[in-house]
């Protein structure tokens, strides 16, 4: 049984049972690795992000059914092993099945012998399709490696030319058929090749060298001619342009004086797969002589679970129709020591508008990348943490004093209660702010087209307790006209910020300001402004000129205008209080 991988994608929505067939399988055959899903759009999430080599489904699922997710496989992938694998059978079913075009179909039973012939068939379609694989890969060798190639008759006439050849000298093959082999060499290469070449061949019945051809344009170039003469007296001739793998070993070389000056670890590989060249920053990483490099394949460096994806990577490049590169994670297992997770970015080897016949790869060490993606990833969580603290064993004992406070006021009258009642306001403030920013602070939703002057104003009202006093004014029309692509909750938000900014500093008989500027808006205040070295302070959180402050509103003001890819900028306004601008913001006129 073949050690090689199969990665398996088992769709069942019953979680339990895809776990137990999941169990089963792998103990049938060592090389399986399942994975499960439990709806299709959950599975084609997966296919997107793996190579699987086979797929087993269940038939009867919520929103999909198996016929239909076999549908939508069959659209990327046609010949992917599928297998329909049902507690639900019927001849109806099947027809339908097969009709769509899977691999095979199992009813579910009872007893665990039934996993023994679903891992059997599973195996053989996987086979099967690894097979064909194969075969359609060495096809396509065959056909990209095949040279040029004439046959002659006694007379020295051609017989038979393919594609090829005929396009070596610029030919059509019908044009060189009946012809003399003297058209495609020059005058002074024809003695050579009369008095020396064909003689040799006559006494020993094969020649091998180089001559120089004529192509129809009048030019010419270096040949490697091989003729070899058969039974029947006919020469078969073998030729292939020389000069153009001359150039060919000139841009190589020129290739590796160029990777052996960057520092990352390069490597070349050949139409077989096998390593042509690695740079010394390769040889350093994988710890191996180069001698025992080159000439491998990828599996002496690459881990076992990566080599098969850097083949279909290999395998897609090198194809006709498939991408000229691509970029994709693998680990790289050096001769000594721990794994090493890379990026792998493959791609072709450019040479004057075509192609070699191989592939570049550089890898780029991503051990420390994915360390800091772990670090932010344990941040989250721990943020995440701290988020459910505050919401729950923080805010529920703070309703309680607010609501004993509430009943305490309307029993006993004291001077202690307003500083009790503004002390738990501002707890509850700051609760909040932390919880958006631990929570809904991180990100920008769903963006909508929202008329901005309207926005501003329901702000405006939101903290109508607040604004009572204070008056909001438009400096003219303009912002009632035009439109901003942005999220509504994060924008209102912000709104509401810097509104509550200017009554905690000019007072609540404040007069808010609001205008237009050439790429945004401002809205500015007749308080006390904010000194010029303290402008920058302000967006700093926890940082707070007033003792009830929670310092946390203009820190959340400033990660939404981030959010948006907008700027925030501090300046005095026309009445000595404060002006924010946000700007690079793009206008819809309504």
């Amino acid at each position: 049984m073949s050690n090689r991988p199969v990665y398996v994608l088992h769709v069942d929505d019953e979680p339990d049972f895809a776990a137990l067939v999941g169990e089963f399988l792998e103990r049938e055959d060592d090389s399986f690795i399942i994975k499960t899903a439990t709806s299709p759009s959950e599975a084609l999430d997966q296919f997107a992000l793996t190579d699987f080599d086979c797929i087993i489904s269940d038939y009867d699922m919520p929103n999909q059914n198996g016929i239909d997710f076999l549908k939508t496989v069959r659209e990327v992938a046609s010949d992917l092993p599928f297998i329909l694998f049902t507690g639900k059978g019927s001849e109806e079913i099947a027809s339908e099945a097969i009709s769509a075009g899977v691999t095979d179909y199992l009813q579910k039973e009872t007893g665990s012998d039934q996993y023994t012939v679903l891992a059997n068939r599973m195996r053989n379609a996987v086979d099967r399709y690894r097979a064909e694989n194969a075969r359609a890969r060495q096809r396509k060798a065959i056909e990209t490696a095949q040279a040029g190639i004439s046959i002659l008759n006694e007379d020295g006439e051609f017989i038979y030319v393919n594609q090829e050849y005929a396009d070596l000298y610029g030919y059509d093959p019908e044009q060189m058929i009946g012809e003399h082999w003297e058209l495609v060499y020059p005058d002074d290469e024809v003695p050579l090749i009369r008095n020396e070449i064909l003689p040799s061949v006559a006494d020993g019945g094969y020649w091998s060298g180089e001559t120089t051809g004529l192509r129809a344009d009048g030019t010419t170039f270096l040949e490697g001619h091989r003729l070899t003469k058969a039974e029947s007296g006919e020469l078969i001739c073998s030729v292939r342009d020389l000069s153009a793998e001359q150039e060919r070993q000139t841009e190589i070389v020129r290739f590796r004086t160029l990777v052996e000056t960057i520092g990352d670890p390069v490597y070349v590989l050949d139409e077989k797969g096998e390593f042509e060249y690695v740079n010394d920053a390769f040889v350093e990483m994988v710890g191996y002589e180069r001698e025992t490099i080159l000439g491998s394949t990828p599996t002496l460096v690459k881990s076992a679970d990566t080599v098969e994806r850097a083949e279909d990577a290999l395998g897609q490049i090198l194809s006709s129709d498939g991408p000229k590169n691509k970029r994709f994670e693998i680990e790289i297992q050096p001769s000594d020591g721990e794994p090493i997770p890379c990026e792998d970015h493959m791609g072709v080897l450019p040479y004057n508008g075509e192609c070699f016949e191989g592939s570049v790869g550089i890898l780029r060490d991503i051990t420390e990348l994915k360390e800091h993606k772990k670090e932010l990833e344990r941040r989250n969580r721990r943020l995440n943490d701290f988020a459910s603290v505050v919401s729950h064993d923080l805010k529920n004992p703070l309703n309680v004093a607010e609501g004993r406070l509430e009943l305490m006021q309307d029993e006993f009258d004291s001077e202690h209660f307003d500083p009790i009642e503004t002390a738990l306001d501002r707890i509850q403030r700051i609760t909040e702010d932390m919880l958006w920013l631990t929570r809904a602070g991180r990100d920008i939703g769903s963006m909508d087209a929202l008329r901005l002057q309207d926005t501003i104003d329901s702000a405006w009202n939101m903290i109508a307790d607040q604004t009572k006093d204070a008056e909001l004014h438009y400096t003219d029309d303009t912002l009632s006209t035009v439109v901003v692509e942005a999220d509504d909750d994060r924008l209102s938000q912000l709104l509401e910020n810097l509104s509550k900014n200017a009554i905690e500093h000019g007072g609540k008989e404040v007069t808010v300001t609001v205008g237009a500027v050439d790429d945004g808006f401002y809205i500015e205040d007749d308080g006390p402004g904010i000194p010029e070295d303290r402008r920058e302070d302000v967006f700093t959180a926890g940082y707070s000129t007033k003792e009830d402050g929670t310092g946390f509103g203009l820190n959340i003001v400033k990660r939404i205008v981030k959010g948006h890819g907008w700027e925030i900028h501090v300046a005095e306004s026309s009445e000595g209080g404060t002006r924010f601008e946000i700007t690079n913001v793009e206008f819809i006129t309504a």
